[in-house]
């Protein structure tokens, strides 16, 4: 398995290196939940993607909270290999360890005693509630898998491998739709064998990772390293947290929302169900930038070279303009064909798409603000500000749930589709101004240094 060192180097090739294999792992991760919606949505009706769809952000909410608090732990481990300090790189890989199995049983349990009331408060129509109870069960009882595969990822990011985690996605998204068309066609489980088919392919991810991690000579990890550092374990949580928290309140946003979209019947519901899941494949390479540029910049804070921070985040936002852009007009072109992977034929299909579409077309033409929203984030993640970040999920829960209320009583409900984009620019008037703040401290790094 080969590291990579991004103290020195071209930055946006680096960046561009590094992303690449992000981006082609990240997008077969989405392929779960598109081959997750296209199967159910096709193979079982209208009604199970409605049910699938109509808790999305109440699923991702505890899959982000677990997802945020490995991401946290990673940001030392980026900083320690950069400083090429490998004890306290493995002091801080065993105490995240400790730290992540303790959480992910914790998250599991909540997430699974919650799912009832949060059905009730969503407004989930009646006659899909069953089928979304039955889907969340069996998803929720595998977010300890969640959770060990984010930190190993997020560790080999750290090293700057994103190969491993490529190949990890590309074979678990095979076994993925071929288990969906196993257990939702062939043997007739529904909903459920569709989440069974992604928690197994997550839980193949997770040995393909710790493989390659017992692999690296600097991992070799000790039972000392395991035990409990009360100055780790506070940074770990000072860094963690927050990342988890941002992650959190923007699906509560997101929630908010739902509860909106979900009175509007089960047509509606279909047609933001799909673009929904689309949602993913759009940012897919937004989060690869931003893991891309979270280890650039924790590395090079590291090797204290501030310099390379302010290249790295200006070759980042130019990619992810270009980037934004390109997947933008391919949406505008060719949406709607993609749009009908989820929906079967039948009375209301058209009615669907033309909901999916609307919304996938306001969301393509707001990719650059989303893009942006990715790349400063992960820098100051990256620099060790969590704090910031989170503030931009607070900017973002009250403009989504604001235009959410405000909007569809003016526009009808395109107001909801417009809520998303908004929600975005607000994440970037807080994250731009951090970053500009946080160029004052990278000025005093650089002078520290001469």
């Amino acid at each position: 398995m080969r590291v990579r060192d991004m103290t020195a180097g071209s930055p946006a090739k680096l960046l561009l290196v590094t992303a690449l294999p992000l981006m082609l792992g990240n997008m077969f991760q989405q392929m779960y939940t598109v081959a997750d919606a296209a199967v159910v949505g096709r193979g079982v009706g209208m009604a199970a993607l409605a049910a699938l769809g109509s808790s999305d952000w109440f699923n991702w909410m505890w899959i982000a909270i677990a997802q945020g608090f490995a991401q946290g732990f990673s940001i030392p481990v980026a900083q320690a290999f950069g400083a090429k300090d490998y004890p306290e790189l493995r002091r801080t890989v065993g105490n995240a360890t400790v730290l992540s199995a303790a959480l992910a049983v914790l998250i599991a349990l909540a997430a699974q005693l919650s799912v009832l009331p949060a059905l009730r408060l969503l407004d989930t129509p009646l006659e899909i509630r069953p089928t979304a109870i039955q889907y969340l069960r069996v998803l929720f009882a595998g977010l300890p898998i969640v959770m060990a595969y984010n930190l190993m990822a997020g560790i080999l990011r750290a090293f700057g491998d994103s190969r491993s985690p490529l190949m990890a996605m590309v074979m678990a998204s095979v076994l993925n739709i071929a288990l969906d068309v196993l257990f939702v066609v062939a043997l007739p489980f529904g909903v459920r064998g569709a989440a069974a088919a992604t928690l197994i392919a997550q839980a193949f991810t997770c040995v393909y990772c710790f493989t390659r991690l017992r692999s690296l000579p600097f991992m070799r990890l000790n039972r000392v390293d395991f035990q409990p550092k009360a100055r780790l374990e506070r940074a770990l949580v000072k860094l963690g947290l927050p990342v988890s928290l941002q992650n959190c309140v923007v699906a509560i946003g997101g929630m908010l929302l739902q509860r909106v979209a979900n009175p509007l019947g089960v047509v509606f519901i279909a047609g933001y169900t799909a673009t929904n899941k689309l949602y993913g494949l759009l940012e897919v390479a937004a989060v690869s930038y931003g893991f891309a540029i979270s280890t650039y910049t924790g590395q090079n804070i590291g090797a204290r070279a501030p310099e390379r921070v302010r290249k790295g985040l200006r070759a980042g936002l130019w990619i992810g303009a270009i980037t934004a852009v390109l997947i933008g007009l391919c949406m505008f072109l060719f949406g709607r064909n993609i749009i009908g992977l989820f929906i079967e034929a039948g009375p209301d299909a058209e009615r669907a798409k033309d909901i999916a579409c609307e919304y996938l077309y306001i969301m393509s033409a707001g990719l650059p603000i989303l893009y942006v929203l990715h790349v400063v984030r992960s820098m100051l993640q990256g620099m060790g500000d969590t704090f910031n970040p989170m503030l931009s999920g607070v900017a973002e829960f009250f403009m989504r749930t604001g235009s959410a209320l405000l909007l569809p009583q003016r526009i009808g409900y395109k107001g909801i589709f417009l809520a998303e984009v908004l929600a975005w620019a607000g994440a970037d008037i807080v994250l731009v101004s951090a970053y500009l703040r946080a160029k004052g401290k990278l000025r005093t790094m650089e002078m520290e240094k001469a």
